[in-house]
């Protein structure tokens, strides 16, 4: 008899390919560093890395919605991801980096299967009554990944070099491959009207999708600024260890703290359903993250850790309710495009903010909270006006 396939394999899979993708960026980050001895290549590496993923994420979703078998694309998408990473440290320093660099972009564009894709498959697992807790516990993965996979590229990049992080982080990909190859086929076969349609109008149907649904919409706006304001606040913590705790490697056991905060939040959630709708949830963590950028910027010990773990405990929950708006509101033929583009305009959101608050940061720490802040408070108003001009959707 046929074994079922169960939440707890999904999870454990998830678990590894999210790993694997939050070792991936500081472990390219480090070997750009030791491998050409320029600071540059590996911030270069880890920006081809991240912003290839707003491209890759319309692909990425048209392939597993016109698939049969979604399982099969995503275990080729993982493979194709550890391979592009492990052929880096092999070409650094040996190659034009122009090369290199190509093969970082060409991994990031796989980057939203490794978010989107997996929970697209979800729905296929769990009944109807079991998907508020199983969002949660996929918030978790994301959690887990986010406190493990810095934390490791540290380590064996200290104990073993940069390039055996990057192996690591190959490692934890290819252990989620049996997870997704035996995911459950799709429920309905893909109509021949869908799969003959031009593939433009297909790599775009998940982003029109999202546009002409009112709660798509707003959740994905909201978050996409949300993620930048992330991007923003994450970038702030080696200089905040550095300022209020004595150094710079302190902001990385801040980083871990927010991460913890998020995985317990998750956890609890997973046991108690939060009474409100998903939709207040996603405009509630903008809110907590801007209150958090701007306890951060008293400078005070405890406000700041106070204020890391409040980051943290608001964007588990949030992730957990983005995941509930779009199982809601997303058509199960569009669910894999739609999921995949809002992660890869996430992963691009983030990326800028990073991108934006670097700079400010070098001048004024406080400076680049208050742009941390600036994102969540926008990110809050834009939800507040698309909340009034489309009440009917709610």
């Amino acid at each position: 008899m046929k074994r079922r396939y169960s939440l707890g394999r999904y999870l454990s899979g998830a678990a590894a390919a999210r790993t694997g993708d939050e070792t991936a960026g500081p472990a390219l980050l480090l070997a750009g560093l030791a491998l050409t001895g320029s600071a540059s290549s590996g911030s270069s590496l880890l920006a081809g890395f991240t912003v290839a993923a707003a491209v890759g994420g319309p692909v990425a979703g048209t392939l597993l919605d016109r698939s049969a078998r979604p399982g099969r694309v995503l275990t080729a998408a993982l493979a194709l991801h550890a391979v592009a990473l492990a052929a880096i440290p092999l070409g650094l320093g040996r190659v034009p980096f122009a090369v290199t660099l190509a093969l970082a972009l060409g991994a990031g564009l796989l980057g939203p299967v490794l978010s989107g894709g997996w929970t697209a498959q979800l729905p296929k697992l769990i009944p109807p009554e079991a998907v508020s807790r199983a969002y949660a516990l996929d918030a978790m993965t994301f959690g887990l990944g986010t406190l493990v996979g810095p934390a490791l590229a540290g380590t064996v990049a200290a104990l073993a070099g940069a390039p055996a992080a990057v192996a690591v982080a190959v490692v934890l990909l290819c252990l989620a491959l049996p997870a997704a190859w035996t995911l459950p086929p799709a429920r309905r076969p893909v109509p021949a009207v869908h799969r003959n349609r031009p593939v433009l109008t297909e790599l775009t149907a998940g982003a029109r999708a999202i546009l002409r649904n009112r709660a798509l919409a707003r959740a994905t706006a909201t978050s996409v600024i949300t993620c930048a304001g992330e991007g923003a606040f994450i970038t702030c913590a080696p200089l905040l260890g550095a300022a209020v705790f004595g150094g710079a490697d302190r902001g990385a056991l801040l980083l871990s703290a927010s991460a913890a905060a998020s995985l317990a939040a998750s956890a609890l959630l997973s046991r108690h359903p939060s009474p409100l709708r998903p939709d207040a949830v996603i405009g509630g963590s903008a809110v907590v993250l801007a209150m958090a950028s701007l306890l951060a910027a008293s400078g005070r010990p405890a406000v700041v850790i106070a204020a890391v773990l409040l980051a943290g405990a608001a964007e588990g929950p949030g992730l957990a309710a983005l995941f509930a708006v779009r199982h809601r509101e997303a058509p199960e033929r569009l669910r894999g495009r739609i999921v995949t583009t809002g992660a890869g305009l996430k992963v691009t959101g983030f990326a800028l903010g990073a991108g934006l608050a670097g700079p400010v940061a070098a001048r004024s720490l406080p400076g680049a909270l208050l742009t941390a802040a600036g994102f969540g408070l926008l990110a809050a108003l834009v939800h507040t006006l698309m909340s009034r001009g489309w009440m009917s959707r709610g």
